[in-house]
């Protein structure tokens, strides 16, 4: 959509990403300073946090949003750009929702699936956000299992009348939308999109910017302030609200006595690649997202100059990479044979927010302090859904908040000391299980 951006010098804020890199126009929001008064104070300045800012704006309420590095400094702007229909807890959701929804939780979970992408698409239109956004996706299958998954998938969207976004591929229909050897097949989904996730996150705080929003960066929330007036304190300033969310994601310690040990970080490793000129129309000629169907999976995609960048695994220990660019090298050229040896000029690592369950965590920790985090790896659409849906339930339509609020979560007792080992036990079992596929 968009022509390719200009790379700049990386701010020494930020990742050292490709994104970072190529962003459309930096922001500069000041520090938090002095006393302010809103109707809604956002703490975090991702996704979560942004999304349900221009929610809240658009429906006339005066918003601040107080983040403690950059918008969209965490997992909002190094992430893999892609917008999928795949949820990670549609089967725990499902099984919990039910007591909620009856016989209506499978069409709700449809809904879920797709909300996403109609509020970024509108979104993007609206606010003339340039962010590269594409339409196209391939979910590729390495064994006959994966197959038979995508084939449940596809007469899924048949029967809910989505049968004209998806074809499902044998090998050759793959190797003629990917120049690889690897997969069996895959399912091409046309309504799935793939984007600039840093320059949408900062296109859509300056739509909430517009609309009256305050935004304060390097701005470390040091105290929420909870009863009939509650705050946020930061070292130099406070800002006092009628309400106030907690969309800091898996980024912040904050109300560690109700929220330690819910959520728990993994790192992504991803790299860009030096660009490929013509070779990258020769390998991906569609400008396809792709990722396939294991429970530890790769992840890639064309960048607007030409450049692969390409995603894979995850480190739950909680601990950074040591060489991202070492670890992925070997699987870009398992992938695509002509890029042996290609050269990698970017690196990032990328925390996201892990639940144990995989459900969203939606809920209220007072009566007018919300709270909003863990989507397992499925953020970008998830994220906006969840802005939507926290949106409603401050202004008083609770009905989607409260489904959500009702699911049980498993709380580790000791925070990360004990989660993260879990958690990396649970993906070994879950890799275990994969060879059985």
């Amino acid at each position: 959509m968009n022509a390719a951006l200009p790379l700049l010098a990386a701010a020494p804020e930020r990742s050292p990403s490709y994104y970072t890199a190529t962003i459309d126009r930096e922001t500069d929001y000041p520090t938090l300073e002095g006393e302010h008064h809103v109707d809604v104070a956002i703490i975090g300045g991702g996704f979560t946090g942004v999304a349900s800012a221009v929610e809240l704006a658009e429906r006339g309420l005066k918003v601040a949003i107080v983040e403690a590095n950059k918008i969209g400094w965490g997992a909002s702007g190094r992430n893999g750009g892609q917008i999928t229909g795949s949820l990670s807890g549609d089967h725990a959701m499902r099984k919990q929702m039910r007591a909620t929804l009856g016989s209506d939780v499978d069409d709700f979970i449809w809904w879920l699936r797709w909300r996403g992408h109609e509020i970024i698409e509108s979104r993007v239109e609206r606010y003339g956000i340039a962010c590269d956004l594409k339409h196209g996706h391939l979910h590729a299958a390495m064994k006959p299992s994966h197959l038979r998954e995508l084939e449940a998938s596809l007469e899924e969207a048949q029967r809910r009348g989505m049968g004209a976004w998806v074809e499902l591929l044998d090998r050759d229909g793959v190797k003629a939308h990917l120049d690889t050897d690897l997969y069996l097949g895959a399912l091409k989904n046309t309504r799935n999109m793939h984007v600039h996730p840093l320059n949408l996150c900062i296109g859509e705080a300056r739509a909430a910017e517009r609309m009256g929003a305050l935004i304060f960066e390097h701005s470390p929330v040091l105290d929420i302030v909870h009863g009939a007036r509650p705050a946020v304190v930061t070292s130099r300033g406070r800002i006092n609200a009628q309400q106030i969310l907690l969309a800091g994601d898996v980024y912040h310690k904050l109300e560690p006595g109700q929220l330690k040990g819910k959520i728990f970080p993994a790192m992504g490793g991803i790299v860009a690649t030096e660009p490929l000129g013509d070779l990258a129309r020769q390998i991906n000629p569609h400008d396809l997202a792709v990722y396939d169907c294991r429970f530890v999976l790769d992840y890639y995609r064309m960048t607007a100059d030409g450049r692969l960048l390409f995603g894979g695994g995850a480190n739950y220990s909680g601990q950074t990479s040591r060489d991202v660019a070492q670890e992925l090298l070997p699987y870009i050229e398992r992938t695509f044979a002509r890029l042996k040896g290609v050269r990698i000029d970017y690196r990032w690592t990328c925390a996201m927010g892990i639940v144990v369950n995989r459900i969203p965590q939606l809920g209220k920790l007072s009566p007018n302090v919300w709270y909003c985090q863990g989507y397992s790896g499925h953020g970008v659409a998830t994220s906006h859904i969840m802005g939507e849906i926290m949106a409603q339930a401050i202004t008083g339509t609770l009905g989607r908040f409260d489904t959500f609020a009702a699911c049980r979560h498993i709380r580790v007792p000791m925070g990360d000391v004990i989660g993260n080992p879990l958690l990396a036990a649970g993906m070994w079992y879950y890799q275990m299980l994969e060879r059985l596929r």
